[in-house]
């Protein structure tokens, strides 16, 4: 199994889903990190990145924060396609488009090492109350 990928400094993960968390649109960097083709990402649940290590109480702030059309930020433990991790510090907005459609917006960049061992402990934590 793989270890850890480590974002580089300009790294800047973007994706889009429509309102049900199924993937519309990757950037290449996102598709690069989690080992993914744009083609192979399209169509599926965003959660094809969740790691396990990740508590459901973190989702669940995300999506009802989201729904109620404020923007979350949050640090998350995604995996990769080869089952190797990566950590990223997440904005989440809702959208909706001209033409009525609605959504979410992510745009991820690299945490410090300091944030990401801060919240690996408050994540075993939560998945500990799980």
């Amino acid at each position: 199994m793989a270890g850890e990928t480590v974002l580089d400094e300009y790294a800047f993960l973007v994706s889009e889903t429509d309102a049900k968390g199924i993937i519309t649109f990757a950037n290449d960097d996102f598709c690069k990190i989690a080992g993914y083709s744009v083609e192979e990402l399209i169509g599926k649940p965003h959660n094809i990145v969740r790691h396990p290590d990740m508590p459901k109480v973190a989702f669940k702030s995300l999506w009802d924060t989201v729904k109620s059309g404020q923007t979350w930020t949050g640090y998350v433990k995604n995996k990769t396609r080869d089952g190797g991790y990566y950590w990223v510090f997440a904005t989440v907005y809702p959208f909706e488009s001209c033409d009525g459609r609605r959504g979410y917006l992510s745009c991820r960049r690299k945490p410090t090492r300091e944030e990401i061992a801060e919240h690996e402990a408050l994540y075993r934590q939560w998945k500990a109350q799980e």
